[in-house]
């Protein structure tokens, strides 16, 4: 029985020849590994079908050896060898009802064929985009363009035969040949393929009739298309060149797929865009087209879902990162489960992972890409094996993580937390600026917790080892954290410690002390945290200072592609910001920062100084406990385990992860 508020989410909508059981729609997203690890990338798509996605589709496709992307994955349909690996992934998300979209792709001067070692291809000779070679694409003649459609074409016949339902054209982030060839900045062509918006747009309209020719009997044929470019009358706009290409090929594809460009702007995170945040810039698309219209926002709400469907913004609710988060939100949502969706708080870590080349995680989900290779389910564990009672202190991400698995797989768990309210540095953290939407990792386990009858939750309840002792526990669990170490540690791997005066570290700035004056952030650490304590003390009324030993500031932040929005942002707030700067010395008011590259020393006036270096365990109840085996033996204790930033500081993704798992090995 589906819940009657939500009733027009579940309705089937044809996309030309197929029909999608409902409006759920996950985009082509990444991975990480790709066709390096094609079961598991298969295990992955197969939960999220079986939550309830009426429609899964892939990453990218390679179509041919010159389309080659590496280091970066993809998966690759170039050859009818690599139609059996598909295949295996379509048979799973057939299997639970829903349909299996391929996004087909070249990505023009992004492909620098690193391991085919060919020739790169563009519609003119340009350097490769986000390559650190200089190396340049060659100028594509009509051969080059002719082989291109072919080896689409054969692509997509491939892709038909694999058992996909619905196949992509793509052109959207910047890096697909096909928005290359509609890009001013990258044509300057003097042919049929040039000048004009229309002649432009030629290779685009024939890849789609290519395709349809090909494969529109029975797979539909979907074009992933950015209609903003946020480059002004240099690129696409929503009201200019994006919406007059949606009219020059309206009635071409049978589903469009809007967004924006590039990847930076179409997956924002929390911090720069709130939910539904893409609809200014794609809710003309459906006036300009008779065509189902998918699109993306990082959508979690059911009732802002429904909006967009009603006021004809989209037909299909697309999602990437709140899949991930939650491959069970559409199952959740028909059954009016609302509370217990498992939301995207828009962190970005998931990408991070595919930049880093390795599979992608999930600081909400942590069963994430462990689906395949560990068996693990994001809503069921198996049951428990005995009927100890564990005590776990410590009420973070590890400690709530740690006893909501345990508590589902049936054990009575005890969760002591010292501070007055649960969820330890995710609370405090999400204090800082922009980045409110994180406490989602502390409600929903906090959430779920609350409704089992096997969890007793303490608040305000700071243990010592006598404590733990005396709780009557058979399992022990220490989930106690981190703090911020308050003296500046070189990262150029001398590692030797410098001794300060009266510094100032983030747990000050999250307890609340707000320094004013002329205040130093010294970042260390790289991450996103030396950044956002910047932001905050200088919306505060402090005038920030903001240096770092690092070439560029807050180098994590590239890999969640927000590095540039969150540097243009403390620019614009007028903090100052020094590179390549080593902190040296701190007195008489004024802070000397030595130079990395060998330029003078620089010396400045300040107040304050709040150093970002890296953090220390705080393990000493552990150590405690574990000193003294016989006192454990006497209480009963058969084991203390820590867990989370008490054994080795981390994201928070990594705390959640490591108490799932040791909730699911105990």
């Amino acid at each position: 029985m589906i819940d009657p508020r939500y009733k027009v989410l579940f309705e089937p909508v044809r996309i030309g020849p197929v029909t999608a059981p409902n409006r759920f729609y996950q985009v082509p997203h990444c991975t990480g590994v790709a066709d390096r690890a094609p079961t598991d990338v298969a295990a992955m798509r197969e939960m999220k079908a079986m939550g309830g996605w009426g429609v899964v589709c892939t990453e990218n496709i390679e179509i041919s050896d010159d389309a080659d992307i590496s280091p970066y994955p993809a998966l690759h349909l170039g050859h009818d060898r690599d139609i059996s690996r598909q295949a295996g992934m379509v048979d799973l998300v057939h299997k639970h009802g829903a349909l299996a979209g391929a996004e087909l792709a070249h990505l023009g001067l992004y492909s620098a064929n690193r391991t085919t070692r060919r020739t790169s291809l563009g519609p003119s000779s340009r350097l490769l985009i986000e390559s650190t070679e200089p190396v340049q694409a060659r100028a594509m003649d009509r051969w080059d363009i002719r082989t291109l459609r072919h080896d689409h074409r054969a692509a997509a016949l491939r892709a038909k035969a694999a058992g996909f339902d619905i196949v992509y054209v793509y052109a959207s982030h910047n890096l697909s040949i096909a928005s290359h060839f509609l890009s001013r900045r990258f044509n300057d062509r003097g042919d049929e393929y040039g000048g004009s918006l229309e002649n432009r747009a030629r290779l685009l309209r024939e890849l789609l009739e290519d395709t349809k020719e090909a494969v529109g009997d029975r797979c539909a044929v979907a074009l992933r298309f950015a209609i903003e470019e946020f480059l002004g009358p240099d690129g696409l706009t929503h009201d200019g060149e994006g919406a007059d290409t949606i009219e020059l090929l309206k009635d071409l594809p049978d589903l469009w797929d809007v967004n924006l460009s590039d990847w930076s702007n179409d997956s924002q995170t929390s911090r720069f865009a709130e939910e539904g945040y893409q609809e200014p810039f794609v809710s003309s698309v459906k006036r300009i087209t008779g065509k189902p219209v998918v699109g993306v926002g990082r959508f979690t709400s059911p009732d802002l879902m429904v909006s967009q469907i009603k006021r004809g913004i989209l037909d299909f609710i697309g999602a990437a990162r709140p899949s991930i988060a939650d491959p069970f939100m559409p199952r959740k949502i028909a059954e009016g489960r609302v509370e217990d969706i498992r939301e995207c708080i828009g962190c970005n870590v998931c990408l991070a992972c595919e930049n880093s080349f390795v599979p992608i995680r999930c600081t909400q989900n942590p069963t994430m890409m462990e689906e395949g290779r560990a068996g693990w389910h994001p809503e069921t564990v198996p049951a428990r094996q005995s009927d100890d009672r564990v005590l776990i202190v410590g009420g973070g991400p590890a400690g709530l993580e740690c006893a909501l698995t345990l508590a589902r797989r049936g054990h009575h768990v005890i969760l002591a937390e010292a501070r007055d309210t649960f969820g330890g540095r995710v609370s405090r953290e999400a204090g800082l600026p922009g980045i409110a939407a994180w406490a989602r990792v502390r409600d929903y386990r906090l959430g779920q917790l609350r409704k089992l009858p096997n969890v007793d939750l303490y608040p305000a309840s700071q243990m010592n080892a006598d404590d733990v002792l005396g709780s009557g526990a058979a399992r022990i669990i220490i989930a106690t954290g981190s703090k911020w170490r308050s003296a500046s540690l070189q990262r150029d791997g001398i590692s030797r410690a410098i001794t300060l005066h009266a510094l100032l570290t983030p747990d000050d700035i999250m307890d609340g002390h707000v320094p004013q004056g002329r205040v130093l952030v010294h970042d260390t650490e790289g991450g996103y945290m030396g950044g956002l304590v910047a932001e905050r003390l200088q919306r505060s009324g402090a005038t920030v200072i903001f240096s770092t030993p690092a070439l560029v500031h807050s180098g994590f932040l590239a890999l969640t592609l927000e590095q540039n929005r969150a540097l243009s942002r403390l620019t614009e707030l007028g903090v100052v910001m020094f590179s390549s700067r080593e902190l040296s010395a701190v007195e008489n008011g004024q802070a000397t920062l030595v130079s990395t590259l060998g330029a003078d020393p620089l010396v400045v006036e300040i107040d304050h100084t709040v150093v970002v270096a890296d953090r220390v365990p705080i393990d000493g109840l552990a150590k405690q406990l574990r000193s003294d085996p016989d006192k454990l033996n006497d209480a009963g204790i058969l084991s203390v385990d820590s867990v989370g930033d008490c054994v080795a500081p981390g994201l928070i993704a990594h705390a959640v992860y490591a108490a799932h798992r040791l909730a699911l090995n105990f």
